[in-house]
């Protein structure tokens, strides 16, 4: 049997990944995101018919796993997704 490293970071940093994308509407928000390149919260809640503290919240999730930035534009912020496993896993998961 091969001799395995296992690095806890790494592990660690990429379950996160996944717990953040792990609720259907955080993986929709993700999904939207790449299909628009950005938008925000405003637009996000519109097309999900979410209140919008609840999108937020779940925005707010993805920033802290680090799958989501957003840029200030004035009094909005525009959402876009800056992980390239988060992609990567939305790519497999809807082709």
């Amino acid at each position: 049997m091969q001799d395995i490293e296992v690095d806890s970071e790494l592990l660690h940093s990429k379950a996160e990944i996944l717990k953040a994308l792990s609720h259907p509407s955080r993986l929709c928000i993700v999904k939207r995101l790449l299909k628009v390149d950005s938008c925000n919260v405003s637009d996000i809640q519109s097309c999900m018919e979410m209140p919008q503290s609840t999108v937020s919240q779940h925005l707010a999730k993805l920033r802290n796993a680090g799958i989501i930035s957003g840029e200030r534009d004035g009094v909005e912020i525009n959402y876009s997704v800056v992980s390239e496993d988060a992609q990567k896993i939305i790519d497999v998961l809807f082709e």
